[in-house]
């Protein structure tokens, strides 16, 4: 590993950022820990440019952690809709709560306290208590272990909990000294990740690190960062009720709190196509179309979803759970990815031919 000394990381990663770091996201550039939460949490897993529009939404229609505490859940579900990891958007509405009865609607200024929050964990506590309260913490996110395990050359196995605590270790010594230094710092690394450092053909030439990068001098960086163990994918294959009425409106249940799309509106689902059959009558299962199958990914599983048409009289279907919604609202629920994109793609006229 390099024997660098950590001022000089913290410098280069500083002064690189401040000439030529990114400057034009809308949580940059602030202080505010509500705007720098509210995008932590949205870029978890989520690509810039697919954060930003959702980004703007939320801040329009909950521009204080005050509002977004006195919010709807669906409400927020419905502006979260699409950006998937839906406990983000459960722990988001939570930790905003959380804020305003514990804080007094003031953000805690240490990641130490952060970390009591909802849906904040160690990274995104230390991104908010260094870009807002200048806390002199290290972050760990995906860019930044890919930086530091590079520069480091740092091969241990990180799906060994105990070399992850080692790079943290490594990760607090690099910061800077003085704490003013930290928003840059803390952006700086972030930036390296995200636009330099990346995971396949990085742009060594150009990284204000490259001079002390083990990774490469050893002419090897995309060995970096190591981690053996791999996830386990399972599949499941589930059936989807999409039935409409005379009006137009589409049958939602509201999912389980636990679970897949846990308090999601969705359609109905089941677990084969016999199971579903079984909870009509005769005469509305044997008018049941079949869409074509298709597949929606999750990060640990496959799910072979069977999208199967039903037209029905509000007057003749029976009582169950859930509720007809029309199209003007099922827009603004928190709605599955999958079942939003059947929704879209088969319009309540053109199935209904009205």
């Amino acid at each position: 590993m390099t024997t660098v000394h950590p001022p000089a990381f913290a410098d280069q990663v500083v002064t690189w950022q401040r000439r030529h770091g990114r400057h034009d996201l809308p949580w940059q550039n602030t202080r505010d820990p509500y705007r720098v939460w509210l995008s932590e949490i949205m870029l978890q897993q989520t690509q810039v440019s697919t954060v930003l529009d959702y980004f703007t939404r939320f801040l329009n229609r909950f521009p204080t952690v005050a509002a977004l505490a006195q919010g709807a859940s669906d409400e927020v579900f419905g502006l979260w809709s699409g950006l998937g990891y839906y406990s983000r958007a459960r722990n988001l509405h939570a930790c905003a709560q959380a804020v305003m009865a514990l804080h007094g609607g003031v953000f805690p200024r240490t990641a130490e306290v952060l970390q009591t929050l909802p849906g904040i964990g160690p990274s995104t506590a230390a991104a908010i208590a260094s870009l807002c309260f200048e806390e002199r913490v290290a972050i760990l996110d995906g860019n930044v272990r890919r930086v530091l395990t590079r520069f480091l050359g740092f091969d241990a196995d990180l799906s060994l909990s105990v070399n992850e605590k080692t790079l943290w270790t490594h990760a607090q010594r690099l910061v800077p000294l003085l704490p003013q230094n930290m928003p840059a710092y803390t952006q700086g690394v972030m930036d390296l990740g995200a636009t330099l450092c990346v995971r396949r053909k990085p742009l060594c030439d150009t990284c204000p690190l490259v001079s002390s990068c083990v990774a490469k001098r050893e002419g090897r960086p995309e060995y970096y960062p190591v981690k053996t163990r791999k996830l386990k994918r399972s599949a499941e294959a589930i059936w989807l009720l999409q039935a409409y009425n005379e009006h137009g409106d589409v049958w939602l249940v509201q999912r389980p709190e636990k679970g897949v799309w846990a308090k999601l509106y969705c359609l109905p689902t089941f677990s084969s196509s016999e199971a579903l059959v079984a909870t009509l009558p005769a005469e509305q299962a044997e008018a049941l179309t079949a869409s074509p199958t298709f597949t929606h990914v999750l990060t640990h599983k496959d799910l072979h979803l069977h999208p199967m048409q039903l037209r029905v009289d509000s007057a003749t279907w029976s009582q169950r759970d859930g509720r007809w919604v029309s199209p003007a609202d099922w827009s603004q629920l928190g709605l599955p990815a999958p079942v939003r994109k059947l929704l879209e793609q088969m319009t309540a006229p053109r199935l209904l031919g009205l």
